[in-house]
């Protein structure tokens, strides 16, 4: 099916309490013909590829019979105040968690009859505070599943159920009757023991747990608002001659409008009119103010410095480029990588094996002629302990901080699958022009002969280059100023132009156009002209009354930043490529320059994509940073695809990396970040899962107090948490 057949749609998923639940929604939707879904319980989001005949009443169809509810997204929209729902109960859950906890557990406050005050506390805790977690249970439960919270509703219906039938049948409800806390069970317990404060406690510590993994969350969320409300609320458009102050949303396509000295720029456009500095932080990450005049692209949002602007929008609301790398980092986070997907299918599949290896546990300790009170409590211990809480929240969380990280230091990561390439890297492949070079053509050397005037030089140039677009002859001018003026002009093309200057002939090109008018340099200026070759530079002879003035040498200037980029990659262990259309001379130059390990020269646009697939089949993982149209497939096809911001929107859009500005430094930070936030990813996985295997066999040999369990589940899921949020400390320069 062609691509225009299919289309993107993002639902908002609610109810969904847990990774599992979001694997099984996952499992659901993909099910669908022609529908290819990710959920992620981090961003409580779906992101779905369907094609035409599948609509959002069907998703959301789907996703309502599974138990949860989803709808569009709607950015107008107040967003819900997770963590103050969970807030709530959670405070009621210490209120009477804590003292019932203290009397439970110390000895010398257990007043006479305090066994009853226990169940008055405990009941509101078990049935109020874990309310969610109960009705998620029977949610799942009548559609044939089970998930984190299955687990837990089991384990404190146990505990309480137990202490109940004790407390009522058994001598627990004995006035006077007390009992000792201790970290694992004893063998002789018998119905005289309560565990209510066990239910309270593993509520009241999963409740702290995901208050804090709400908190994080919407941490993350804020910041992706703050991201899209740093843009101006009015704008003051010309209309008609005079100036009207609107609001944003009237701003647009096409209209004119000022931007003051000290205020945002609107939207995206381009200069009309002015000269000034603007500040481009907020998009690129860098912090000094770049020059603008007219002609020049500015961004929404950045911050004019100085002189009064006059500004055409070229894009507006969700077309800006603020607007779509809020949405970039938003998709990044949606996405699933390997890692992920691993995590969620043994989440997936763990809750079943636990609650099997918890009834195995209990008849097991029954068998073995343990009183039911330990063998319950053993077994609740299991169901509790087990929770894969911690393994399901280990990716998106990293991932979370990860891309906020990066967007803030002006590198966008598309998708998760971004990092693990990251990882794997092996060969770093650079285009030249424009990602080690400026891609900006400057003077790089003049020599004038003798008795001429170095400054008259440039001018005569600049003077018959004027009204030429070639980069080369843009350079010339930019160095030169203004000063003189050329008549009758005349182009030729491939060869040079020619004019009159101050009344006489004058000409400034290649060596072939001096030939052509019968013009020879003398020996020493020939021999200026070879050195100038030889660095690189493109040469440009300058004539004027039949006499060769002198020599221009003309390149593209390795860009600050790219040798010290060069050698940190090198250090990183990476193998470096330079590609490039020069010749070999040019690119041995640059090459020499910047450090790098091979150069592969005279490659056509075509056959760069040839070189990255060359490298892999010889057992290479290839990074590609370029920033042109020609290098889109190259991107595509390299394992780790990164594009410079100021680059090509083809090349843009086939790269797993962008950076926001033209800074292969930014490129270093790039593979560093996603390598830190790779390795958080797998210190989590390991962290979770190594957790559960261990505790698990402690909890079923009776050696961990139900109370014990719940709290160390809780921690393990705050550990993930808070080792995640570490990266939004990332420095690049401590890496």
């Amino acid at each position: 099916m062609a691509a225009e057949d299919y289309k993107v749609i993002d639902l908002e998923v609610s109810g969904m309490t847990c990774a599992s639940c979001a694997a099984r929604i996952q499992k659901k939707l993909n099910k669908m013909d022609g529908v290819q879904a990710s959920v992620n319980y981090a961003t409580e989001r779906a992101h779905v590829v369907t094609s035409e005949g599948v609509g959002v009443d069907d998703l959301i169809g789907v996703v309502q019979k599974t138990g949860y509810d989803a709808r569009i997204p709607d950015p107008e929209a107040k967003p819900v105040d997770r963590a103050a729902q969970i807030r709530r109960r959670l405070i009621v859950a210490v209120m009477l968690g804590v003292p019932l906890i203290a009397i439970s557990m110390v000895p010398v406050l257990q007043f006479p009859g305090w066994q009853w005050a226990a169940l008055a506390l405990a009941t509101p805790v078990v049935f109020w505070c874990g309310l969610g977690f109960h009705r998620s249970a029977l949610v799942n439960l009548r559609h044939g599943a089970t998930t984190m919270d299955t687990l837990i509703s089991l384990g404190t219906f146990s505990s309480y159920l137990f202490s109940l039938y004790a407390l009522v049948f058994g001598g627990a409800g004995m006035i006077g009757m007390k009992h000792e806390w201790t970290l694992s069970l004893s063998r002789d317990h018998a119905l005289q023991n309560i565990y209510f404060e066990a239910s309270a406690a593993i509520i009241m510590f999963i409740l702290l747990g995901r208050y804090i993994e709400a908190r994080s969350r919407q941490d993350a969320s804020d910041a992706l608002r703050a991201l899209m409300d740093v843009g101006a609320k009015a704008v003051t458009v010309v209309r008609d001659g005079k100036q009207v102050v609107v609001p944003i949303e009237a701003l647009n396509v096409g209209d004119e409008f000022v931007v003051k000295p000290g205020e945002q720029v609107a939207t995206d456009g381009e200069v009309v009119s002015g000269i000034s500095a603007v500040d481009n932080s907020v998009i690129t990450g860098e912090s000094v103010p770049v020059e603008v005049r007219p002609g020049s692209k500015v961004v929404g949002s950045a911050v004019n410095a100085s002189g009064r602007l006059v500004v055409r929008a070229t894009a507006v609301g969700s077309d800006t480029q603020l607007a779509q790398i809020a949405h970039l980092v938003e998709v990044a986070q949606t996405g699933k990588s390997a890692t992920q997907d691993l995590a969620n299918k043994i989440s997936g599949v763990f809750v079943p094996i636990v609650i099997g290896l918890s009834l195995l546990t209990l008849i097991v300790w029954l068998l073995n002629g343990a009183d039911a009170s330990f063998a319950i409590a053993s077994a609740v211990s299991v169901l509790i302990i087990s929770c894969p809480c911690a393994l399901g929240l280990a990716t998106p969380t990293a991932l979370l901080a990860g891309s906020l990280r990066g967007s803030r230091l002006g590198i966008l990561i598309r998708g998760p699958q971004a990092l693990e390439e990251a990882r794997k890297v092996t060969t770093i492949v650079l285009d030249k022009t424009g990602t080690i070079t400026t891609g900006v053509m400057a003077v790089s050397g003049v020599s004038a002969a003798d008795g001429v005037v170095q400054s008259e030089l440039m001018k005569i140039a600049a003077a018959l280059e004027s009204g030429s677009s070639h980069p080369i002859a843009e350079a010339i001018v930019a160095k030169a100023g203004e000063g003189k003026h050329a008549d009758e002009l005349t182009d030729v093309p491939g060869r040079g132009v020619s004019g009159l200057v101050d009344g006489k002939t004058a000409a400034a090109g290649n060596a072939a156009f001096m030939f052509d008018l019968g013009l020879v340099a003398d020996a020493s200026l020939q021999a200026q002209a070879d050195e100038f070759a030889q660095r690189g530079a493109s040469l440009v002879f300058v004539a004027h009354d039949s006499r060769v003035l002198g020599v221009i040498g003309v390149s593209d200037e390795v860009a600050d930043g790219s040798v010290k980029a060069i050698d940190e990659l090198k250090r990183m262990g990476l193998k470096t490529v330079m590609l490039t259309g020069d010749g070999q001379a040019t690119a041995e130059r640059v090459a020499g320059e910047v450090g790098v390990d091979e150069v592969r020269a005279q490659v056509l646009p075509g056959d760069k994509f040839d070189v990255i697939k060359a490298l892999q089949d010889s057992g290479d993982h290839v990074a590609m940073v370029g920033d042109g149209v020609n290098d889109a497939a190259a991107l595509a096809q390299a394992d780790l695809g990164i594009s410079m911001g100021g680059g090509t929107d083809a090349a843009i859009a086939a790269s797993d990396l962008t950076l926001m500005r033209h800074d292969l430094e930014l490129a270093v930070d790039a593979i560093k970040l996603s390598r830190r936030t790779q390795r958080t990813i797998i210190g989590n996985l390991v962290w979770a899962f190594g957790y559960n295997v261990l505790a698990i066999p402690i909890a079923a040999l009776g050696y961990l107090n139900p109370m014990i369990a719940g709290a160390a589940m809780a921690f393990s899921s705050v550990f993930v948490v808070t080792n995640s949020l570490r990266l939004r400390g990332f420095n690049p320069s401590n890496a």
